[in-house]
């Protein structure tokens, strides 16, 4: 450690650690443009210049390494003068359009142009103009005569995201950032250049000119997309999401959020937006009262019990329903006499222990990995985050290693990319797993698989190092053999003394196996492909999805769900109408309370952001009017707060429950041929995604990644 006295306070810091670090460790702010916390330093900007002891001139703070007993003022003269002078540089070409500048009121000039700045110019020449630039759907770079050149924005594509998506171009007074000819800037992170841009250069297309940012409330929430559990902060006016930007969180996503976090709140206001009950009759639809449509279905279930039984009955739930609505849809099926309920719409593997999948590990500890095995996915589009914590382990000494059907851009270096067809992987795991064990010296599981000298560099890889983990992608999750996917890596944690998990898919994947969203098969409960056999049932209640889009095999549901007496659907949007004969309008997360637990099994809650658009209700509302109705006993409860306490008292708690079984794969047969797993475009994932114009027009919509 070495000991800095900063502004007469004496701090210690680390060795090696600049004089920025020092000032935050004192709690004293030094002006800055160019330095983030999350970034590499450039010192180019010389907005942090201070005054250090025995130093001939000023010197930046962020790039001036400490060392033991030093002395640094930052309100001296001399470093006060220096600032000064810095901003009156920076002013002389910025324009003068703070009226109607978007990011007026959260702009980092503006703020310390009021403290540093002069009330008047001594520069009278013309100003230099840059020209817009198009940069896609997400971006705008209309005015890039704000530009300040912190290079910001290059810095957390190159060193954040992976991916190089703006550069610094030319030099001096004709020095530019721009995009790559011909290419847009609309990578699944790059929505982040937004809020790091200290000007307003780079601003968010969606939002611009819709609302001032003193106009905004702003309220806390959680992603429900992907199973990272993104915090954030949503930004409402008039009971309307305006924008949305990320609350930091150290522990999940830091300081960033993905671009379909971001950008998803487009969908809110689609024309799709389902708004009020409606009833189809003689193949027209009618829009009816609440009373009329719960009356009609509930008779219609009660009818098709009396005749065919309860068991005839089914529910389909989204994984990114809230952990409330999931538990109550299960509670509402299960209290009718039915086990016919799914939450795992994308599946070929039905088997199941009691225990939940997980990622195995906290999601900050991904960040100090020596070594990641991934198989099956594309982990930079299906996890963004979590491929930007692998990103940072990388820079510090990290490999990453991959099996997959094929080769995907993954914006890092992959140590080992292992190409083989999806129908191979068991047999590949189990190959991976003698030749680990012949490695380190001990017995193969079962011994299965065969040794092979060209996995050896693999095995090597995965006995080295102390932190290191083995993880089940989506592709690997929707595979038809996922259980003995599971079980081989669980076997090569155990061989190499690694962590083992699963990603998950959705924003409440491991929230659904918690509180059972799945069918128990002892009693006769049917999975989601068994219900969409033909004939299998008669009633069908579809809650946040779309089969056409969510489910595995799309023309096989949509055939299955054609064919059935009745089916429900409980959506915020106008979906499923050709197949459906009740739509109810429920409530995106924006609009009602709840919890997502995502892939590291922490369990947050949120409140509604906005109230319910017109007739849309709160699904955990919905589906408790319809137990009173149906005469169903254990739904007596009135708010959300008596809801969990319920679903707390009915569940074993989630930590138990969190799967660490390094059980043993039981010998099969690998050379059966197997249908490539089901896996959703990354921009396809949801109905808010899928909704967004924004999203939808980005390169990876495009092309379908």
């Amino acid at each position: 450690m070495v000991e800095v006295q900063i502004d007469d306070k004496t701090v210690e810091v680390s060795e090696g650690s600049m004089i920025m670090h020092a000032a935050e460790a004192a709690g004293t702010y030094v002006p800055h443009f160019c330095y983030h916390k999350k970034l590499s330093i450039a010192a180019n900007c010389r907005m942090c210049l201070v005054d250090v002891d025995k130093a001939a001139k000023p010197l930046p703070a962020c790039a001036t390494p400490v060392t033991q007993g030093m002395i640094v003022r930052t309100q001296s003269k001399k470093a006060l003068q220096a600032q000064k002078s810095v901003m009156e540089f920076l002013l002389i070409n910025h324009p003068l359009d703070c009226p109607i500048c978007d990011q007026g009121g959260e702009c980092q000039l503006q703020d310390l142009a009021v403290g540093y700045g002069d009330a008047a110019s001594r520069y009278h020449e013309e100003k230099r103009v840059v020209f817009h630039k198009e940069a896609g759907p997400l971006i705008s770079m209309q005015e890039m005569s704000r530009c300040i050149h912190c290079t910001r924005c290059v810095r957390f594509g190159v060193e954040v995201a992976g991916l190089q998506e703006l550069g610094f171009t030319h030099r001096g007074e004709h020095a530019e950032i721009e995009s790559f000819v011909g290419m847009s800037v609309d990578s699944e992170l790059s929505g982040n250049m937004i809020d790091i841009c200290p000007v307003g250069a780079l601003t968010s297309k969606p939002f611009r000119y819709h609302a001032r940012t003193w106009e905004l409330g702003r309220r806390k929430s959680v992603s429900p997309h992907d199973s990272t559990g993104t915090n954030l902060i949503m930004q409402v006016k008039n009971h309307k999401v305006m924008r949305v930007v990320p609350l930091e969180n150290e522990a999940i996503n830091e300081c960033w959020i993905a671009d379909r976090d971001r950008f998803s709140y487009e969908a809110l206001d689609s024309n799709d937006r389902l708004t009020t009950p409606m009833i189809k009759q003689a193949g027209v639809w009618h829009e009816v009262d609440w009373n009329t449509a719960l009356s009609f279905v509930t008779d219609a279930l009660k009818d098709i019990t009396h005749k065919a039984g309860a068991k005839s009955i089914g529910a389909l739930m989204s994984p990114h329903n809230t952990t409330e609505e999931l538990f109550l849809g299960a509670k509402l099926l299960r209290a009718m006499g039915s086990e016919n309920i799914d939450a795992r719409l994308r599946h070929a593997d039905f088997q199941h222990s009691a225990q939940v999948n997980w990622l195995g590990c906290a999601i900050q500890d991904l960040s100090h990995m020596e070594n990641v095995l991934v198989v099956g996915g594309n982990i930079r589009k299906d996890h963004p985050l979590l491929a930007q914590r692998l990103r940072y382990a990388i820079r510090h000494g990290a490999q990453v290693l991959s099996l997959n059907a094929k080769t995907s851009d993954w914006a890092m270096p992959v140590a080992y990319d292992w190409v083989q067809g999806a129908q191979d992987w068991v047999e590949c795991l189990a190959n991976l797993c003698a030749t680990v064990a012949q490695e380190c010296s001990k017995a193969a599981p079962h011994g299965l698989g065969e040794v092979s000298d060209a996995l050896r560099p693999m095995a090597q890889a995965l006995l080295s190092g102390e932190r290191k983990i083995i993880l089940l992608g989506n592709a690997a999750v929707h595979h038809p053999r996922y259980n003995e996917l599971l079980s081989w890596i669980n076997a090569l944690a155990q061989l190499t003394g690694a962590k083992s998990g699963v990603l998950g898919e959705s924003a409440n994947t491991v929230g659904a196996q918690w509180v059972s969203a799945r069918p128990e098969q002892s009693l006769g409960g049917l999975n989601v492909q068994q219900m969409l056999e033909p004939g299998a049932l008669k009633a069908m209640i579809l809650m946040n999805l779309e089969p056409e889009h969510d489910c595995a095999q799309p023309a096989k549901a949509l055939k299955a769900l054609s064919a059935m007496d009745l089916v429900v659907t409980l959506s915020p949007f106008k979906t499923n109408m050709d197949y459906s004969d009740v739509l109810l309008p429920m409530a995106p997360f924006t609009e009602t309370p709840g919890s997502f637990v995502n892939t590291e099994g922490l369990s947050q809650s949120f409140h509604a952001v906005v109230r319910p658009l017109l007739e849309t209700r709160p699904l955990w509302k919905i589906l408790r009017v319809m137990a009173n109705m149906l005469d169903l006993p254990g739904f007596e409860f009135e708010t959300i707060d008596e809801l969990r306490v319920l679903m707390e008292r009915s569940l074993p708690s989630l930590s138990s429950q969190l799967c660490n079984d390094s059980a043993l794969v039981p010998s099969g047969d690998y050379s059966v041929a197997l249908d490539e797993p089901c896996v959703a475009a990354s921009l396809a994932l949801d109905g808010l995604v899928r909704r967004s114009p924004a999203l939808q027009s980005t390169h990876d919509a495009r092309v379908g990644v």
